[in-house]
């Protein structure tokens, strides 16, 4: 009963949670302003300028997504200005002529070929596209072609004074729902790093959760980026988004602390299946200290009431009085304390991380002097280049852009041409199915296809069963209004559940007007499935973008940003001081990378069998890029949270030999002749040679920091040697490409 009633209570909390979101706000807004043109045009006997003003807030509403609330406006804006002269192009050569499918190809290829220049850029060609299809539904009667659109782009200005007025009555809400999102995945990731400590669990699968959380993470924290750091200054909030900046540094350090390990795997994974006590004292620790990180994204932000600490407590207690007992111990045990020291260390600064954030949250006087200065953040924000050159750049077939702006163009009048021909009730309807659907990767492509297919059908069946008992236009107003809202506040969630209401939404709205509903129905069906049919067609024939033919690029961009960051370790070792800002943005750039990495092997598990070139091959080289990353981590936490001794010499010609085996391993992934000297029997002999000086503690006597710090760094340094020399194994003669 008790499990029952916790179950309900997570349910509502969700429930509750989805009603607050920015996903669902966002739908209310599009559907005012779709509807209420629609309703005071009915009224003022003037429709068709309120349907033009519908279509212009419907086709602006892509470019209102999350991040930077100044380029949302500003992607509204010229969304509004092209669909107003898409409608135009449209209207005036009337691609319904046989003719014209050309220029219609021509048109689509243009709009399309926009999104060289970023995801901004792809979502305003997504308002053009959606313009450009549009355009053949709706021909005014009383309106002439310029003033529709005038009012179109009307329209769209309309919705974003929309969005504006939103946005200033709760300022807060993006900012607030993302930092949410990311305490909730770094908890997962953390109760995930406190299962992969049990032996007995599948380590190769929880490896790859992990690596999948890692990615999503890295991507929220890009959000967070854009949000707090480019965010314009507003009287009054730029203390709230300081201290949320300060919130989200805690959180990326949190990240990094949680991938480190102070052994390798394999050593760590040897001791807990020896000692299983151990074991579940740490895995309660951390299982902790992730709870304590879920209960923060429940806390209301105005109460300021965050979880208790003393379990917390308790648990840090009882693990380190079973460590000390390893202490007393001689040889391995005592190497098993500084391992378990070491570990213990790591979680007590997530739990400094932690109390940090539940500080901040509290909304305390803070030094201006202690604020991130946005000067120096703004260095961590990708820069997009919108320089007309780039369109010339990517004017070949070795661009994924052009391939997909031509393969959209292609089969945009193919899927227009049939559907004429063959007397399809609305081709329009095969035209916004491919749009739509269509992506520049076979896996997500065919990915929106299956999911777009079952919600029509499951859309179509409940509509079916809803027009046997219903038959009331302003019922069917009333639904179909319901079903936009659901449809638009899902799309991001859940494609398929979109696609649903998506199908309910537009049955219910036509049949207002038209009464052969269940016709309508039908070639709703029949339109989606022969356009998801064309679209995966097309991604499967017509110049498509293979990921084994990039891969070996990607890993040799992660090794690169891995090496630079591996370098800054180095220097900051060495040097010592305040931590550099090219340090902090060099571990961004390891991150980035590796997440894209995964998202590119990824992409590569989605593709046909046939087209999985080297995979085992390619599989190896990710897991060692990610334990790379994680032995990187392990190096930056503890060098960034404790005094550490001067770098000896044996230290600095090993890290050397490590950037040495990288650059090569890059330079033979990306087929060059000219880099560094390989690899040899000697380099492996003089780090067998340097092996045993790294794990000793350089004073004398040493203290049992130094033996920490001796047995970490050696651990690490010589993990990375391991993973460096195995990884130039792997890409000697790689043919990814093959």
């Amino acid at each position: 009963m008790v499990a029952f009633k916790k179950e309900i209570s997570e349910y509502l909390f969700d429930l509750i949670g989805f009603f607050k979101s920015t996903d669902f706000s966002k739908a209310i807004l599009l559907a005012i302003a779709a509807t209420l043109p629609i309703v005071i045009g009915i009224n003022l006997d003037q429709l068709e300028i309120g349907l033009s003003l519908c279509f212009g807030a419907l086709w602006c509403a892509p470019s209102n997504t999350s991040g930077n609330y100044r380029h949302s406006k500003m992607g509204i804006l010229l969304s509004a200005m092209l669909i107003a002269i898409i409608s135009y192009i449209g209207g005036y050569f009337n691609f319904k002529a046989w003719p014209m499918l050309p220029v219609l190809g021509l048109a689509t290829f243009l709009i399309a070929y926009i999104s060289v220049f970023g995801f901004r850029a792809s979502l305003i060609s997504f308002s053009g596209l959606l313009a450009l299809v549009l355009s053949f539904a709706y021909e005014t009667k009383e309106l002439l072609l310029w003033e529709h659109c005038l009012w179109t782009a009307f329209g769209g200005l309309w919705y974003l004074l929309l969005v504006m007025a939103w946005h200033r009555i709760n300022p807060k809400a993006q900012i607030e729902e993302a930092l949410s999102k990311t305490y909730i995945l770094t908890a997962d990731y953390l109760e995930t790093r406190a299962r992969l400590i049990d032996p007995a669990t599948d380590h190769k699968s929880l490896m790859a959760l992990l690596a999948e959380k890692q990615d999503q993470l890295t991507e929220h924290h890009e959000t967070l980026r854009e949000i707090l750091i480019q965010s314009r200054k507003n009287s009054g909030r730029s203390t709230y988004q300081n201290r949320r900046l300060l919130v989200f540094v805690q959180l990326i350090e949190m990240l990094e602390i949680a991938m480190a390990n102070p052994v390798e795997y394999d050593k760590m994974t040897a001791f807990f299946e020896r000692h299983p006590k151990y074991t579940k004292s740490f895995q309660s620790l951390i299982i902790e200290i992730s709870n304590q990180l879920r209960a923060i994204s429940k806390t209301d932000i105005r109460s300021k009431k965050t979880a208790p600490a003393q379990s917390l407590r308790t648990l840090f207690k009882n693990v380190q009085h079973d460590i000390d007992l390893l202490k007393k111990g001689e040889g391995e045990d005592f190497t098993d304390f500084l391992m378990l020291q070491n570990l213990l260390e790591y979680q007590e600064k997530q739990y400094e991380k932690l109390k940090r954030i539940k500080w901040l949250l509290g909304n305390p006087e803070i030094d201006q002097a202690d604020f991130v200065d946005r000067e120096t953040a703004k260095k961590f924000l990708p820069r997009q280049d919108y320089s007309p050159a780039l369109l010339y750049r990517n004017f070949n077939f070795g661009s994924p852009i052009f391939r997909h702006s031509l393969r959209l163009a292609v089969i945009t009048m193919v899927g227009y041409a049939l559907g004429s021909f063959f007397k399809f009730q609305n081709p329009y309807w095969i035209l916004l199915t491919i749009i739509v659907i269509m992506r520049p990767s076979y896996g997500l492509t065919k990915k929106r296809a299956k999911e777009r297919i079952i919600g029509t059908l499951i859309g179509a069946a409940l509509a079916t069963a809803v027009v046997f008992f219903v038959s009331d236009p302003y019922i069917f107003g009333a639904m179909g209004i319901a079903s936009l809202i659901m449809a638009f506040s899902m799309v991001q969630k859940n494609y398929r559940i979109s696609a649903t209401f998506i199908t309910l939404s537009v049955i219910f709205i036509y049949g207002i007007i038209r009464p052969d509903i269940h016709t309508i129905i039908q070639y709703r069906i029949l339109d989606t499935v022969f356009g998801a049919g064309l679209s995966f067609a097309a991604i499967l024939w017509l110049w498509p973008s293979w990921s084994f033919a990039k891969i070996e690029e990607d890993i040799a961009n992660s090794l690169s940003a891995n090496k630079k960051f591996f370098e800054q370790i180095v220097r900051f070792y060495e040097k010592k001081g305040k931590i550099p800002v090219e340090y902090n943005m060099a571990r961004k750039q390891a991150f980035n990378e590796t997440s894209n990495l995964s998202s590119a092997f990824q992409a590569m598990t989605q593709e046909p069998a046939s087209k999985q070139k080297q995979f085992n091959k390619t599989y190896e080289m990710v897991v060692l890029v990610h334990s790379f990353l994680s032995s990187l981590s392990s190096l930056s936490g503890y060098i960034q949270n404790y005094g550490t001794t001067e770098a000896s010499d044996n230290f600095k010609k090993t890290a050397n030999l490590i950037i040495n085996n990288l650059q090569q391993v890059i330079y033979q992934l990306r087929d060059k002749e000219d880099g560094p000297r390989a690899a040899t029997q000697t380099d492996e002999t003089a780090f067998r040679r340097l092996l045993p000086q790294l794990d000793k503690a350089s004073t004398n006597p040493p203290t049992e920091r130094n033996r920490q710090e001796a047995h970490l760094i050696g651990e690490q340094l010589q993990w990375l040697f391991s993973l460096s020399r195995d990884m130039l194994k792997l890409s000697k003669g790689w043919t990814g490409n093959g």
